[in-house]
């Protein structure tokens, strides 16, 4: 049984929430975590924009259009610009995260949003209701089966983010009650995104934010025009959690419990690290480690204190995480975190490459490092890192981190994550100038009668 005490269908008690919601009442917290969004994304979308995945998806989804690709010249239509910057902009895994899925919202709701927003004349406060009501959906959802849907082969990004962004775009086209209930049926249908790509870092992680964008803009469209959706799309006995879960029962009171009065947006966390969530504190126990004197050449084995609920993402098969088949793959590897960690001190862009795959130093240690289940490990409601290691002397060195650093316990600064964005547009290959010039634009754009985006066409 799914646990709820209102026999109103899921979707029509947010459908009611959501029609009644007034941007203009949004606390600051939420205007800025917005802001920070666009900023990050943005950044990081440039970041990619040479990439050869990035102009395969180009290549692919050619259809003409007035939206925006960011950082590059071209236009496309509404479905081609959520898909090319959804996957920019989570292709080198360094995007937001909510810490209770995980799931990353940004990646999804931002270019649907903007896509949306330039084919329909978004005002600047209709865009910020849409990215905030967008990302809560995809928070939210965390709560119903947790770990549930990871362990059934779905990416929670991918089956959530159809649903967050066709509550986003619905909630910013003012859709009547009965036209978003609508949309969210849909939307269960258009969900989508599996998670083989573990197996040997293939990229189809990277189109399923792109995808899930499309699929709620179209969904949102499909209600907006009177085709009709199930109402028990979440909770009914073939429904979303029944699919994507592989289970009858979800806790749907934590996820309608103070909708649009507490917003766990807010909480979403800004990566320091260009690769999967969980591995980042460990990347910190380990440079912390060398940071204290710590060398690779006395490493003799490392052993790290982790979540069972991680292993079949980024420990297991252990042999294949120790090697990583390439860059991408190596992205969601915890032995390939900490030896980057002692040997290099880093986890940026440059340190996830072809080059460093085949590194003889990074490989040596990483083939050192294993783990250890901790039962008591609080994942998901927390990532923590434990790094244990044994030297070839006979010591052992440990460190301990009980939070992930950028998340809700330790968050990056407004400094930091302009040093990211400015970063990453450099990496991209954008001047400063040009990188100033746009980070002054969006920290005005929910104040805009009309939304501009001409220039991130560059």
């Amino acid at each position: 049984m799914s646990s709820t005490t209102d026999s109103m269908p899921i979707a029509t008690q947010l459908a009611k929430v959501i029609t009644r919601l007034d941007p203009a009442q949004f606390p600051a917290a939420l205007k800025t975590t917005a802001q920070h969004m666009l900023l990050d994304i943005t950044g990081i979308c440039v970041s990619a924009r040479n990439e050869g995945y990035v102009n395969s998806a180009i290549k692919a989804f050619d259809d003409d259009g007035a939206c925006t690709l960011i950082g590059h010249p071209t236009k496309g239509s509404v479905s081609s610009a959520c898909v090319i910057n959804g996957i920019a902009s989570h292709g080198e895994d360094f995007d937001d995260t909510y810490e209770g899925g995980p799931v990353h919202a940004g990646v999804v709701i931002i270019p649907a949003l903007l896509a949306a927003a330039e084919k329909h004349n978004f005002s600047g406060p209709a865009l910020l209701k849409g990215i905030a009501v967008g990302v809560e959906v995809m928070c939210r959802m965390c709560a119903v089966a947790p770990t549930k849907v990871h362990k059934a082969g779905f990416h929670p990004t991918a089956v959530f983010g159809a649903i967050g962004a066709t509550a986003g775009i619905g909630a910013a086209m003012n859709l009547s009650e009965k036209q978003l209930v609508d949309a969210l049926g849909i939307a269960g249908s258009m969900s989508s995104g599996i998670i083989e790509y573990l197996a040997d870092g293939a990229w189809t992680k990277r189109i399923h934010p792109g995808w899930a964008a499309q699929s709620g803009y179209r969904a949102a469209r499909l209600g907006q025009q009177g085709f009709v959706g199930p109402q028990t799309v979440f909770e009914g006995d073939h429904g979303f959690f029944y699919a994507f879960a592989r289970t009858a029962d979800g806790n749907f009171n934590e996820m309608m419990r103070g909708f649009g009065e507490e917003w766990r947006t807010t909480t979403v966390a800004f990566k320091p690290y260009a690769c999967g969530t969980m591995i980042h504190p460990y990347i910190d126990c380990a440079r912390q480690l060398r940071d204290q004197g710590l060398s690779s050449q006395d490493v003799e084995k490392i052993e790290c204190g982790t979540a069972e609920g991680i292993l079949h993402r980024l420990w297991e098969p252990l042999q294949r995480k120790q090697t990583p088949a390439n860059g991408y793959s190596a992205k969601f590897s915890i032995p390939f975190g900490v030896a980057l960690g002692i040997v290099r001190g880093s986890a940026g862009l440059s340190d996830y490459t072809e080059a460093s795959v085949k590194d003889a130093e990074l490989l040596r240690v990483s083939q050192r490092v294993s783990y250890v289940v901790d039962p008591q490990n609080p994942y998901p409601k927390q990532f923590t890192g434990h790094v244990r290691v044994h030297l070839k002397n006979g010591r052992v060195l440990e460190a301990r981190q009980g939070y992930f650093r950028g998340g809700v316990d330790a968050p990056l600064s407004d400094q930091d994550l302009r040093a990211k964005y400015l970063a990453n547009c450099t990496f991209g290959g954008w001047s400063e100038s040009l990188a100033s010039q746009v980070e002054s634009k969006l920290q005005s754009i929910f104040e805009t009668d009309r939304i501009d985006l001409s220039l991130l066409q560059q």
